[in-house]
């Protein structure tokens, strides 16, 4: 199945390119009533910019309905569109569905769904922002691929949607011609990833500082981290021993001194990890290391040995198998990206 999507996704780019020579790439943003302005203008301003800055305004982009009529986001901001969905013909180069509260309205819209499919066929890559892959998914041009969504709706829709492999973890996700991306903002990193693909990465770096934002951060990257997850815990012992672990990370941390330091058997402090938290002690602590680690690595230019041991790992091996567990990708990576995105 990888290996047929992958071969249209190649057959498309080459059609797009034959009949599209030298022209500006084609963008058009789906929109509907209560989508997030955020969704719409994180894809219109990324592109805004690498027209400002490429050669020739290399992108040309189109917000669209299914009536052509002025609609109002989630926000109250009422949004004028260019142009009618079925005004628009091919070829084009990317189709990009806006989230937001109006999703679960867009996907019950047939009229909507079937020009989804249709625009689908005409361009070079289909692509969705937030919970605008809600919008793919019921236009059925998600069965059978990996795709992510905003981490909040990522269980319904995979309930919804059981022919689509959900996964809430990364900030965007690419299975053949077919990108979705995370929560509202990293659908600037996924056009940034698009601007880098079709123009190279000059041009992808001075989009990015024109935004003042990450180049870019990693689609595999983590939607949330830890600590903007939920408010702390509300069990007065688990609370402690976060806030413990937080300010004692090169310290022993393990099961057995931690349950020491509530005056508890370690079977009792496991469960109550796994009622408040969802995880285990051993899990929970690797976690705020690694995050703790990933905060010094794009903050400070201490070296790896340095921030394994401030972070309480007993060596850069240590930290790089933490790293990898919870951010899928190695340290030195990480520290690369952000780096070069304040370059």
């Amino acid at each position: 199945m990888s290996e047929i999507l992958r071969t249209l996704s190649i057959g498309r780019a080459t059609c797009y390119r034959a009949a599209m020579p030298g022209a500006a790439r084609q963008i058009v943003i789906l929109g509907y009533p209560d989508a997030e302005l955020l969704d719409i203008a994180c894809v219109s301003d990324v592109f805004d910019a690498a027209n400002r800055l490429g050669a020739n305004r290399p992108y040309e982009v189109r917000l669209a309905t299914v009536d052509g009529r002025p609609f109002t986001c989630q926000g109250g901001i009422t949004v004028t569109p260019h142009l009618r969905l079925d005004q628009i013909r091919g070829p084009l180069d990317t189709v990009v569905s806006a989230g937001g509260l109006g999703h679960r309205a867009a996907a019950r819209d047939e009229r909507l769904l079937e020009h989804v499919r249709r625009l689908s066929n005409l361009s070079r890559r289909t692509a969705s922002v937030c919970t605008g892959s809600t919008v793919l998914a019921a236009a059925g041009l998600l069965s059978g691929r990996r795709a992510t969504t905003h981490w909040a709706y990522a269980a319904r829709m995979a309930a919804e949607y059981p022919s689509v492999s959900v996964d809430p973890v990364p900030l965007f996700v690419r299975h053949g011609d077919v990108y979705t991306s995370a929560g509202v903002t990293s659908g600037l990193d996924l056009c940034l990833s698009f601007v880098e693909d079709d123009h190279g990465p000059t041009l992808a770096r001075e989009t990015a500082r024109s935004l003042v934002t990450y180049l870019q951060r990693p689609g595999n990257q983590a939607q949330v981290s830890m600590f903007l997850s939920g408010p702390p815990p509300e069990h007065r012992q688990v609370r402690d021993l976060t806030a413990y672990v937080a300010e004692h990370l090169a310290d022993d941390l393990g099961t057995p001194a931690l349950a020491a330091k509530a005056g508890i058997s370690t079977r009792q402090l496991t469960r109550l990890f796994d009622a408040h938290l969802g995880t285990t002690p051993g899990k929970y602590v690797r976690t705020v290391r690694a995050e703790h680690a990933a905060r010094l690595l794009s903050g400070t230019d201490l070296p790896l040995t340095a921030i394994a041991r401030r972070c309480g790992f007993g060596s850069t091996e240590t930290l790089r198998q933490a790293f990898l567990d919870h951010f899928d990708t190695p340290p030195s990576a990480y520290r690369r990206v952000h780096l070069r995105a304040h370059a």
